[in-house]
């Protein structure tokens, strides 16, 4: 029996991360990134302590939308705790927000994804 996930044709699946970039659907990234499940964004964001509402604003756009209901957001080598005001920011505009370490992120964005949930990743490298 097969038990590989039906992924609808254009999904953006994560492939592989690491030494600082992500190859998403064939395609690779150098730096962070943004997946939904239609197209991947570079993301400007450099690192977890200097998050700012502004690095969420597409993501933010889409959750207003009704395009995105979940977010998770792939923390770098390890989890760390995102700041209540962002957290408060994304929820106002309709998004749960999970923060993990990356891997666990694209792992988990990748099952989301292909259950048809409305998921967006926002990816921070690891080397």
């Amino acid at each position: 029996m097969d038990v590989t996930p039906l992924i609808p044709e254009g999904r953006q699946i994560v492939e592989a991360y690491g030494d600082g970039g992500f190859k998403v659907s064939g395609k690779a990234y150098q730096g962070a990134v943004q997946v939904f499940p239609g197209r991947t964004l570079p993301w400007g964001a450099l690192d977890f302590a200097n998050l700012t509402v502004e690095d969420f604003a597409v993501i933010i756009e889409a959750g207003r939308s009704g395009d995105v209901s979940l977010m998770l957001l792939g923390s770098g080598a390890r989890m760390q705790m995102l700041p209540s005001q962002l957290r408060q920011a994304l929820r106002q505009a309709g998004i749960v927000t999970e923060v993990m370490d990356t891997g666990a992120a694209c792992r988990t964005y990748n099952v989301l994804m292909a259950e048809g949930r409305l998921v967006a990743a926002a990816l921070l490298p690891v080397d």
